[in-house]
């Protein structure tokens, strides 16, 4: 189930930007959402999934696994100049944190008593893009089409995108019926007991950050903790020292 970590990256926070409507979404609805890697903006995400398997006995066959794969992205970054500027381009973004173990149980508790068929979490490994198509073409090599190799699948991107640290929430579609019908798949949870902290954007000034911790505690009833960044504050008084000793 856990793929690419250590037994202490279950206890680490995971962190992630999301609008103010979502986050009143998250609470309304209880349901966290997940989407089909193809809605990613990255074109490599899905590369891998969408090709042609060649069988060993020559057959060159097509699948539908990257209509059953559902993701979503977190970063193990706790302070990241570049994360809030991509995704909270207008100060406005909220993020969220809880654990890895914690958002891996959300979801395999729903999962039945085999929850490592159809859910799953990794740490995201960087490659050079030539490494990655190399990967990807080794993707199914040994151990054939395994649950858990489609999960892999997913866990590599470009070095562009290492200062993302990215860890991935990924489930599989096993009804027929259900994995081409929408590109979201909703499953229930407790957003109060999920999340242990909102973190408000540094660049919102300090008046509209207080007014917007108001207005969070209203409409979601949220009592954890609530602060704005202070990636951009200044330290104290910084008293420089220019005496000469002989």
């Amino acid at each position: 189930m856990y793929i690419n970590m250590i037994e202490n990256d279950k206890r680490r926070h995971v962190y992630r930007i999301i609008e103010l409507p979502r986050l009143f979404e998250l609470f309304s609805t209880k349901q966290n959402v997940l989407v089909k890697p193809k809605k990613w903006q990255d074109p490599f995400e899905n590369f891998i999934l969408k090709a042609k398997v060649r069988h060993s006995s020559g057959e060159i066959v097509s699948y539908n696994h990257h209509e059953r794969i559902y993701g979503q992205c977190w970063s193990l970054h706790k302070a990241s100049d570049a994360m809030w500027r991509i995704y909270s381009p207008k100060s406005n973004g909220i993020r969220i944190r809880t654990t890895v173990e914690k958002l891996t149980h959300s979801l395999a508790s729903l999962c039945g008593s085999l929850p490592q068929a159809t859910c799953s979490i990794g740490r995201v490994s960087y490659l050079k893009q030539a490494e990655l198509i190399k990967h990807a073409q080794n993707t199914f090599h040994e151990g054939g089409i395994a649950v858990e190799k489609l999960f892999g699948s997913l866990l590599f991107k470009r070095l562009a995108f290492k200062h993302e640290n990215e860890v991935r929430l990924l489930y599989y579609q096993l009804n027929d019926e259900l994995c081409e019908k929408d590109d979201l798949y909703r499953y229930e949870i407790d957003p109060h007991n999920l999340i242990s902290q909102i973190m408000l954007d540094p660049r919102l000034p300090r008046e509209a950050a207080e007014h917007l911790t108001k207005r969070i505690r209203r409409v979601t009833g949220y009592q954890g903790e609530i602060k704005r960044s202070l990636l951009y504050a200044l330290p104290g008084e910084l008293i420089l020292d220019a005496r000469h000793y002989g």
